[in-house]
């Protein structure tokens, strides 16, 4: 009896867009399909494939999506030669861009990063092929920075381009993100902003690198969770507490983790990144980033037992970040702010260069020529009677001086020979 072939599916990485695309959170999608979160979590990292009546489900699923979207269902990419879709609002659930409503209607986005998106986008900028702006990212490019060809094609862009659209669906993530890293909203901003000058002045490596969000995040981290920063003056003091006294108890838990511990979860249960994932950018091992984050798991649900389920600590964290005003700054101010810092190093270190070759020459100028023997300790010399003062004069000698300065005041009588 011969087999049925599978029903073919999308790559790993595609399944993820389609789901996104389709405004579905992993658990929304497991429901449908009749599986976990764990398990999709599974599907889309590529760690396992669905069979059976699961995978035609899947399928099935994904290629309506693929079809309502205008999209490719192997690629997870819409077509070039239809219109772009009007951007869809996120589940609050999503990994991609958890969004929590605030008076007036407006919606923010809490922990989620738009990763693959700002991807494709620097990497194409990098190789000069050309690239479609997001929409996301074209609220936050000025008018006309990208030319047309006469044929009405989108040119390739530029770098500063590419950086500002990374930046765009990267930045108010990634402030939410180190805010709940820290504590402290000052020290969230600064974290970005370092990361992201750090990221232009090494734009070529990052740009090609194969997840240019990640690069920056991790150097946020690095930069947010730095030990140094308790010696600086304007960061001895506490911030103002949230005003929600549930937001103010979650944060002191997390406070109270380690650094490593809080990274770790906040990467995996915050972000939705895969153990292998929140292991490679932590540089630590698979076993040990698990270990991390049960013990961070088992910290939280001690305080909170509320929060034992990953779900419901996951949407806490993105409430949490999402009840701060967190702003990033302009990308084109991150850029000048970069290539300041840039400028001024570089004048740094050929001063210090010049001052290094001025002493140098200086030293070689007077230094002396031939070898000069140096001058012997003095030693004392043993057998010589040391010096006496005079002391006070007698009578008789006083008597003797003042009769001798009577006498020869006008010098000595003339000698005259006697007669014989």
């Amino acid at each position: 009896m011969t087999e049925s072939p599978a029903v073919p599916l999308p790559p790993p990485k595609a399944c993820r867009r389609l789901r996104e695309a389709a405004s579905l959170t992993q658990a929304q999608l497991g429901a449908r399909v009749g599986v976990s979160r764990e398990t999709v979590r599974g599907w889309e990292t590529g760690r396992s494939t669905p069979a059976g009546r699961e995978r035609e489900a899947y399928a099935k699923l994904l290629n309506a999506v693929a079809r309502e979207k205008g999209m490719t269902a192997g690629q997870g990419t819409t077509r070039p030669a239809q219109s772009a879709q009007p951007a869809q609002p996120a589940q609050p659930g999503s990994r991609r861009a958890v969004v929590v409503a605030k008076p007036g209607g407006a919606v923010s986005p809490a922990v989620g990063t738009v990763k693959e998106t700002a991807q494709e986008a620097a990497q194409e900028a990098a190789k000069g092929a050309p690239q479609e702006i997001p929409q996301e990212a074209a609220a936050e490019i000025p008018e006309g920075t990208a030319e047309e060809t006469p044929e009405g094609t989108a040119a390739a862009l530029t770098p500063a381009q590419a950086f500002d659209a990374l930046y765009a669906f990267c930045a108010p993530a990634l402030v939410r993100q180190t805010y709940l890293l820290t504590g402290r909203r000052e020290l969230a901003r600064e974290s970005v902003e370092r990361a992201f000058q750090l990221a232009w002045e090494r734009w070529p490596e990052v740009a090609r690198d194969r997840d240019p969000a990640s690069w920056v995040r991790a150097a946020a981290y690095e930069f947010a969770v730095s030990p140094w920063h308790r010696f600086r003056l304007r960061f001895r003091h506490p911030e103002p507490p949230a005003a929600d006294a549930a937001d103010r108890v979650l944060m002191a838990v997390l406070l109270r983790l380690p650094p490593s511990h809080r990274r770790t979860l906040l990467l995996y249960d915050g972000v939705g990144l895969g153990l292998p994932e929140t292991a490679a950018e932590t540089e630590a091992t698979t076993p040990a980033a698990a270990n991390r984050l049960m013990g961070a798991r088992e910290a939280v649900a001690a305080h909170l037992p509320e929060l034992a389920d990953p779900e419901a600590l996951h949407h806490r964290l993105a409430e949490l970040a999402s009840t701060e005003r967190l702003r990033a700054a302009q990308p084109s101010a991150v850029r000048l702010g970069s290539e300041r810092r840039a400028r001024f190093w570089t004048r740094a270190a050929i001063a210090f260069t010049v001052a290094l070759i001025g002493s140098t020459a200086l030293t070689l100028r007077t230094a002396p020529t031939k070898y000069e023997p140096p001058v012997p300790a003095g030693e004392t010399v043993r057998g010589v009677p040391p010096r006496m003062a005079p002391g006070a004069l007698s009578e008789a000698e006083q008597e003797l001086r003042a009769k001798l300065r009577e006498e020869l005041q006008d010098g000595p009588e003339r000698l005259v020979p006697l007669g014989r």
